[in-house]
């Protein structure tokens, strides 16, 4: 070689001798299971420490928990169906409206054969939805943003007519359906009255973590066992499958795919129309899973929103996903299980939280993190210490303001697909 082709020093670079210097060893990173196990046990941990020095065992109830596992269901499924679209990179802010689909086919296909093809008829109609958006983005090459808000416009317009000429004759209420039968749900016994026995001493830690996985093993609806095999479905067939190798990098290079001789137009296709499935399996849990079981005009209340956030909270992820849907889920659940002075303790579980984030950060030594998470800590005690519950009006909206917060701190480590959203035509990097 007449010229230096590697600078020394770096990886792989010929030293003095000619020899090749090893590379430097990379950090370990812990695996998605760890880090999933030790949120969990952190969140407990707030949960449980928040709720001894408030008085508020409403935080930890299993009451709590069961509304958590049914309003968080339909936010996870409609975070599910965003992983399926932007991986391939199709933005999918439709979501909300293909949702609005499945709560009314939902309740049509509940009243003609039961919940399970109550289940069935809000997928195909979530589906149909997202092949909609599919035409529209993929084949006529509409902006993905324009297209989603025209499907959110859709459902609610279609579906209102919907109910209007089928349901009003039935319930004589243009905006609700008749009652549909609901799932039977079973228990874990003897693990659950055990577990009640435990919640009811009231005692410290034990009592908490007991109300909270009876919650989960309590009153169980089939709906949730389809959840988390969904759950598990998306991350298999995403990440350890051909055809979910070749759908990410449709989202991460179109172009690369395209050459490499991926068909990147049916790989769109089957993602959205994929992701409209479930979010419309979403708007089925939801008409299921309320009391009584019936489709309602405004029933979603934005949740299919809630859903995209759940999915940038969770990087695009099944895992976090599932935990980004828990934590708004819950959110709801505990306005819905409690009043307004549980939600104040609310505060207090953020001032821990955050306690522990300055720690962290203090041994990270990223002191302007550390500063300014100390900052946000005193300002929202002081918040908690001048009042004594929150204002009835603000409760409806706890799971958007929670929202909104969490995104904001998790904004720094989020890594979208690289083409999310760029547009793409077939042959266009010849």
């Amino acid at each position: 070689m007449s010229m230096v082709d590697v600078q020394p020093g770096l990886p792989g670079a010929p030293g003095a001798a000619g020899m090749t210097m090893p590379a430097a060893p990379r950090r370990r990173v812990l695996p998605g299971w760890a880090i999933f196990a030790i949120g969990v046990v952190g969140v407990v941990g707030v949960l449980t420490t928040t709720s001894y020095l408030t008085n508020e065992p409403a935080l930890t109830s299993s009451s709590t928990m069961q509304n958590t596992v049914t309003l968080g269901l339909p936010i996870l499924l409609c975070g599910l169906g965003g992983i399926w679209a932007e991986r391939s990179g199709m933005i999918n802010i439709g979501l909300e409206g293909m949702m609005i689909l499945g709560t009314w086919g939902a309740a049509w296909g509940g009243l003609h054969g039961g919940p399970w093809v109550a289940v069935l008829c809000g997928a195909v109609l979530g589906a149909l939805g997202g092949l909609l958006h599919a035409v529209a983005t993929v084949t006529f090459g509409v902006n993905h943003i324009v297209s989603g808000v025209a499907i959110n416009l859709l459902g609610a317009g279609v579906t209102k007519y919907l109910s209007t000429l089928i349901f009003e004759p039935l319930s004589s209420n243009p905006r609700d359906s008749p009652p549909i039968q609901r799932f039977d749900t079973f228990s874990a016994q003897p693990l659950a009255d055990w577990l009640g026995d435990l919640e009811n001493q009231q005692r410290a830690v034990i009592s908490d973590v007991a109300g909270l996985v009876r919650g989960l093993v309590t009153r169980v609806s089939p709906v949730l066992i389809l959840a988390i095999l969904l759950v598990i479905a998306t991350y298999f067939v995403l990440w350890h499958t051909r055809f979910g190798l070749r759908l990410r990098s449709c989202g991460e290079n179109p172009v690369a795919a395209e050459s490499l001789g991926v068909n990147v137009y049916l790989h769109k296709y089957v993602a959205v129309v994929v992701s409209g499935a479930l979010a419309g399996i979403g708007g089925a849990a939801l008409v299921l899973g309320s009391s009584p079981a019936i489709y309602s005009e405004g029933q979603t209340a934005n949740r299919g929103f809630i859903g995209l956030a759940a999915m940038i909270f969770g990087n695009w992820r099944p895992g976090g996903t599932l935990a980004g849907a828990g934590l708004f889920g819950y959110a709801d659940g505990l306005r819905l299980s409690s009043g307004p002075q549980t939600v104040h303790a609310l505060l207090y579980a953020a001032v821990i939280a955050a306690g522990v984030l300055v720690i962290w950060q203090l041994v990270r030594r990223r002191w302007t993190v550390a500063a300014l998470a100390a900052v946000g800590a005193v300002a929202v005690y002081a918040l908690y210490y001048a009042t004594d519950e929150l204002p009835t009006e603000f409760l409806p909206y706890t799971p958007h303001i929670i929202t909104l917060v969490v995104l904001a701190l998790a904004a720094q480590r989020l890594r979208p697909p690289a083409a999310d959203g760029m547009p793409y035509r077939r042959g266009e990097g010849d």
